[in-house]
Order: C-alpha cells, then structure tokens, then sequence
C-alpha cells in the first residue's frame, strides 16, 4: 500500500484493518516523528501498534545524479540553488535524511515531498527532475535500478549512515553516525 511513507499504511492498518492478527503491515520507521510533531496527517497512535519485529537494521546512502554539479557536500554547502530531492513525505527517510544533513553539515535542499513512493522518486531521477535521494544501503548494493545506476554512474553515494562504513562505500565519502 504505497503513499506518504507508509502513513497511508498506518493508518488503514490502525483504523481500517480488523485487530484480529490477520493483518500484518511493514511499516517505515521513521513515521512515528511525524505523529511527534503533530502532522494532521497521521491518524494513528505509534505506541499503540503491536511489534513483531524487523528483519534487519539497517543504514542509508544518500545518492546524486552523476550529471549533477554537486560532488561533495561542500558543493552542496556552497551552491546558490540547493539540489532537490524527492520524498514521498515527512516522515520518510527521503525526507529525513537531507534534513539531518541541512541541521548537522550546514547543506540545503530542496526537497519536494508527495512522491506515492520510492519507484515514482526514482522516475523522478531519471527524468531529470531531482537530484537526490536516500536509500537502505542494502537496496543500493543489492538491487536494480541502483546497481545498474551505481555502475555506469548515472548516480555516486555522497553519505552514509551508521556506526561503521558500509563495505562497498567509497572511502572518500563522509559518514554520519545514526
């Protein structure tokens, strides 16, 4: 059930779908901020929905266009119009990771939100449209379009999240904790 980041998601989940076990939803975790800072959005209570688990933790790559001017976060830092970025909404890593970037590297962006998801994002990309985006550096190594994307350099990692450097990461990249 695509849209919002997975709010559309959670809120069918919590307010649609019978509490019966029957439903089983993934969730992006980073929607609960959004119910933090009281997005009219949200129709859901976090705290209130029953965990299972996750398969895997799991860090980020922020890419960019090969073709862009931006090839570092100084040229980033330094352009007179920020690079876009697509998100599907706030409470999405998309979103959520250029912010991170803006409030702790002094980076702008300008990042348009209301994607249905990560597929229309990336179409986004390749239209042209945007610059950036964030994805699980296990998406990023692991599937298509990213690898074909990360091989003739339509797209080149600028960051990664985590305690420790993602082995296929270039080293010359910075890494931000999370």
């Amino acid at each position: 059930m695509p849209g919002a980041g997975s709010v559309i998601a959670a809120n069918y989940i919590y307010n649609v779908a019978k509490p019966d076990g029957l439903t089983l939803g993934t969730l992006t975790p980073s929607i609960y901020m959004d119910q933090i800072i009281g997005r009219k959005e949200i129709q859901f209570d976090w705290a209130k929905f029953n965990w299972i688990g996750t398969p895997e933790q799991y860090d980020y790559v922020f890419i960019m266009r090969g073709d862009s001017p931006y090839k570092s976060i100084d040229d980033i830092r330094k352009a007179t119009e920020p690079p876009k970025c697509g998100a599907p909404g706030t409470g999405s890593h998309f979103y959520q990771i250029p912010k991170l970037m803006e409030e702790t590297l002094a980076a702008k962006f300008f990042i348009v939100t209301g994607y249905q998801g990560a597929t229309d994002v990336d179409l986004a990309i390749e239209r042209g449209e945007m610059h950036c985006r964030t994805v699980t550096v296990t998406a990023y190594f692991g599937r298509e379009p990213f690898l074909t994307w990360g091989k003739n350099g339509f797209v080149r990692p600028l960051v990664q999240t985590g305690r420790k450097r993602g082995p296929h990461c270039p080293k010359s990249q910075p890494s931000m904790s999370s």
